[in-house]
């Protein structure tokens, strides 16, 4: 008798509920384990928001309405349409996240009746890497080449770190001084990838060529003209400051020019410089040093960011190898 009393004082929550206290929980868990991530936790709550657009279900609804059968309906539906498979997989992805192994205690706190979500099992995979063809790749030279000249000298250094240094945006916004290390007499870019800090946690430590620190030195002394220099402050050293301040606002002009001038057309331009990065230090140096500067493994930099179909070498006779 008391089991089934307490059976009928669970709640069963809306979608709405769980997805404001998976945001709320996320919060929490962060401060202990340092993930979920803000970001992972939008794209979490906004792709499950979009599954439901997708199956016409309003999100005051029971969580119980999102079953197998269900979630089938939503992707034969979604099949008849435009989206494309990997969208429809990636709002699948973010319903799984709402109900991650760690969630699942703080949802007992509150006493919720949460149903056995069955997802579709599916094989959620970005396509491969395809190296861009001399044509692309000498729009980008020539365009990274007029960045010299810009009165803005961020966009150069951006651009820099990323076509350089296969850095990633979120990266670079957090990128300081401190971070370029002098090391036997040379530059030496040292920064933990904050995509990877938590899994691997590799650290990254990649020289710097000389014509590019004798620029950097000279973008450090003079900087950016007192007028625009947002995200400055007197207190704070020189070594603590950022190396772009206000990074982001950088990375969104920059990706509009690359669009602007028909070199990349997707939402991510900036992140091409850092893929034709990898893959032109894997063409000439090999998987292991591709790895070293992006901070991924090896699989990982061989599946996204580097072209092993694309051979660049002459026909090889392996007997004289011999």
């Amino acid at each position: 008798r008391r089991i089934r009393k307490e059976k009928k004082m669970k709640e069963v929550p809306t979608i709405s509920m769980v997805m404001d206290a998976y945001r709320k929980c996320a919060a929490i868990e962060r401060m202990r384990m340092e993930r979920p991530c803000e970001r992972t936790v939008e794209s979490a709550v906004n792709g499950t928001r979009r599954l439901c657009e997708i199956g016409g279900i309003s999100l005051d609804e029971p969580i119980a309405v999102l079953n197998r059968r269900r979630l089938e309906r939503i992707l034969d539906a979604a099949r008849s349409s435009s989206l494309k498979p990997i969208s429809v997989w990636s709002y699948l992805y973010s319903l799984r996240k709402l109900f991650a192994k760690w969630t699942q205690r703080y949802y007992a706190d509150k006493k919720w009746s949460l149903p056995q979500i069955e997802i579709p099992s599916f094989q959620r995979q970005a396509p491969r890497y395809v190296r861009p063809d001399a044509s692309v790749l000498a729009k980008v030279k020539a365009w990274y080449r007029g960045l010299e000249k810009r009165p803005d000298p961020r966009e150069w250094v951006l651009a820099t770190l990323m076509l350089e240094f296969a850095m990633r945006n979120g990266d670079v916004e957090r990128l300081r001084w401190s971070d370029i290390r002098l090391r036997d007499g040379r530059a030496v870019l040292c920064y933990t990838p904050h995509k990877t800090r938590l899994s691997s946690g590799r650290t990254v430590a990649w020289p710097v060529h000389p014509d590019i620190w004798e620029r950097l030195c000279a973008y450090h002394g003079d900087g950016i003209p007192r007028a625009k220099r947002r995200g400055w402050t007197k207190n704070e050293s020189r070594d603590a400051q950022l190396v772009v301040p206000c990074a982001r606002d950088v990375y969104v002009r920059v990706n509009r020019d690359l669009r602007a001038n028909k070199i990349f057309t997707g939402a991510k331009g900036c992140y091409e410089l850092r893929k034709i990065c990898i893959d032109h230090i894997y063409q000439k140096y090999g998987a292991e040093m591709a790895s070293s500067i992006s901070g991924d493994d090896i699989r990982t930099v061989m599946r996204y960011y580097a072209d092993p179909s694309a051979v660049n070498i002459d026909g090889v006779r392996v007997v004289d190898l011999l």
